[in-house]
């Protein structure tokens, strides 16, 4: 359906009335949107218009689709402050979300080379290769590959890996999370990470590399963490 000369295409005014309705509280945080084909009695449009109108708020991060579900608004982002020493699980606590994690699977491997050079190894060295899956509230919102040294955390594949490494670190192993080198930037989604969230490949996501040391100021282990783009906010204060 065209939209006369002059005013906003239909798929814009759509996105507009959908967005007033999140930031107004009459969709609120979790809630489902009516189906595709509802939208489209709704609004007295075609499927192609009410897409492209979902798709505009994704990228902005007011909602999401979850596979053979629908659409969804999109909770809160949690926030993340780097100059504090926490975890994913405490995050969520303090900040009154449900944190969940699950062992996507668990091994020993040969380094990558993309980690080699922060882990101080060589070439043929080996790791403790880990492939998580993070979970705020029920919702997937962060796929976690730790890097981990044997000589370190020897026998670390015995304990459950479905919660807090630091808890295993701290519990078993007498070691302390107590500062880190952390670089994040804007990229895309790649198979594996996609896969395990349930996103497309290649939407935006943000993506979070960090070398852990312990209380002695020795490399403890490196993250590589994909987040989907509308679930972290990264903020500091500077004094």
């Amino acid at each position: 359906m065209k939209s006369p000369a002059g005013e906003l295409p239909q798929y814009l005014l759509i996105k507009a009335q959908l967005q007033a309705r999140i930031q107004n509280g009459a969709l609120k945080s979790g809630d489902k949107l009516p189906s595709e084909r509802e939208l489209c009695a709704i609004f007295n449009t075609t499927r192609v218009t009410v897409r492209e109108s979902l798709a505009m708020l994704e990228s902005s991060g007011a909602i999401y689709r979850a596979d053979r579900r629908g659409w969804f608004v999109t909770p809160a982002r949690l926030w993340l402050d780097p100059t504090q020493n926490t975890n994913f699980h405490r995050l969520c606590l303090e900040q009154g979300r449900e944190p969940k994690t699950a062992l996507l699977d668990g091994r020993v491997t040969t380094v990558p080379l993309d980690v080699m050079a922060p882990l101080a190894l060589q070439p043929f060295d080996q790791i403790y290769l880990l492939t998580r899956l993070r979970y705020a509230d029920g919702r997937a919102v962060c796929y976690c590959e730790n890097h981990c040294l044997p000589a370190r955390v020897p026998e670390l594949l015995r304990h459950d890996l479905n919660g807090s490494l630091t808890e295993i670190y701290q519990t078993h192993y007498g070691l302390l999370y107590t500062s880190m080198h952390l670089t994040f930037y804007p990229t895309s989604m790649p198979p594996q990470a996609a896969e395990a969230l349930g996103v497309m490949e290649g939407r935006p996501a943000l993506l979070l590399r960090r070398l852990n040391y312990d209380q002695h100021g020795r490399i403890l282990d490196f993250d590589i963490e994909y987040w989907r783009h509308d679930s972290l906010r990264i903020e500091v204060d500077t004094h």
